[in-house]
């Protein structure tokens, strides 16, 4: 008998069709011997938060006292991010995917911030005979700190290591559209309505038009925000006017058209820091929970969309802050789970890497949203750094990070 969620799962519009604009970025499957996973990482006990804060904001000048001042969210965890062990999961699940495909790909872990670190990373891959790498990293959309600066990352290690020209690392294609990650937000949305239904039933009756879904994403700074998505060569018109902004509301388009039209919803933000007078990205998730209570929502539905795990964002920002104010305002809510180890997302994640594979290749790159399949190989200039520019692969005239000619245009 189908249920609610296959049903759900079925109307998905699933295309294959590429985007002209993004399949100029496109690069032909290669002979890739190891692959990379990528990520932010996180302490994991109390003498780690200051170090660990040092690393995210170094450069910027910030004092150890004002990291203290905003290290309370890890520090009520016992100082222990829980984004490493999921890393860890996520690794042990993909190994296994791989395995059972019987993919020969190494799965190697590096984080930008903490143990283990991508430099060290990248030479242990070296030293153990890998020469292709193909790195995918635990962020799904477009923006500076999503994408361009994990290509940073890679960039300024091969640079320290001297691993230039003797390792070729490259990147999957940002995945905010691909079903693999999709399908579990549709799952989980459908999941947290119904159960938001039962509740306000059992206490008055409810009615759709009292509930609000609201898919949460970290907010970034305008600037890099309007930069996301755009190069000289290149400068495309988004909704929002980012592709941050656009990728975000059109997967969430995607998510309600199958799981409930008739449903109101909105994207919000999280998790803003820096300095006040510098602006982000809004509306914050509970400036708007305290804007759309006193309009007759009674009930809210908090999609993370923005993340891959429940790291600290999720845990903290949204399980502790936004749920206290949801029930601050009498607003019954459920936070839906992020994909984590969820089996179709890990399918999806080596779908990813199959697609740039000469073994078991996938040549269809399927989305859920006309903005993609997004480029392999990104465009020049592309979500700028505004620091200045530092050593970047994956960048399409770039010859870092390659053995042979430079990334095609």
């Amino acid at each position: 008998m189908s249920t609610p969620v296959d049903a759900a799962l079925e109307a998905l519009h699933i295309s294959t069709e590429p985007n002209p604009v993004t399949d100029r970025g496109r690069m032909a499957p290669a002979e890739y011997d190891a692959v990379l996973l990528a990520s932010f990482g996180g302490p994991e006990g109390q003498d780690d938060v200051i170090p660990f804060l040092r690393n995210v904001t170094r450069g910027r000048g910030i004092p150890d006292e004002r990291l203290e001042e905003v290290s309370h969210h890890y520090r009520a965890f016992g100082g222990i991010s829980p984004i490493n062990q999921q890393n860890r999961e996520l690794k042990a699940a993909i190994e296994s995917e791989l395995s059972a495909r019987g993919l020969d790909l190494p799965l190697y872990w590096g984080n930008r911030n903490w143990d283990p670190y991508i430099p060290q990373t990248l030479q242990q891959m070296y030293d153990d005979g890998h020469r292709r790498v193909l790195m995918i990293t635990t962020s799904a959309y477009s923006c500076y700190s999503s994408c361009r600066q994990y290509r940073e990352d890679i960039g300024l290690a091969l640079t320290e290591t001297g691993l230039d020209g003797k390792l070729q690392v490259d990147k999957v294609r940002q995945y905010f559209d691909h079903p693999g990650f999709i399908l579990p937000f549709v799952e989980g949305t459908l999941e947290g309505l119904q159960k938001i239904r039962v509740a306000l039933e059992a206490e008055d009756g409810s009615r759709d038009s009292e509930i609000r879904v609201l898919f949460a994403t970290h907010s970034i700074p305008t600037r890099d925000a309007e930069a996301a998505g755009r190069s000289a060569d290149e400068p495309r018109d988004f909704e929002g006017g980012s592709a941050y902004v656009a990728q975000h509301l059109a997967a969430a388009r995607a998510i309600m058209a199958v799981v409930a039209p008739e449903v109101a919803w909105d994207l919000v933000y999280q998790s803003r820091s820096g300095a006040p007078h510098v602006p982000w990205l809004e509306p914050d998730i509970n400036d708007h929970l305290e804007e759309i209570a006193p309009q007759g929502v009674k009930g809210a539905v908090i999609v993370p969309l923005g993340f891959v795990s429940d790291h600290m964002e999720v845990a903290w920002d949204l399980d502790t802050e936004a749920l206290e104010t949801c029930k601050e305002l009498g607003v019954e809510a459920v936070r839906v789970p992020t994909p984590g180890t969820h089996g179709t997302f890990v399918a999806g994640l080596v779908d990813l890497i199959s697609e740039r594979t000469v073994a078991q290749n996938i040549a269809d790159r399927p989305h859920v949203t006309d903005l993609g399949a997004w480029y392999d190989v990104c465009r020049p200039g592309c979500c700028e750094n505004f620091r200045g520019a530092k050593p970047v692969i994956a960048e399409a005239g770039v010859t870092l990070g390659t053995t042979h000619d430079a990334y095609p245009a």
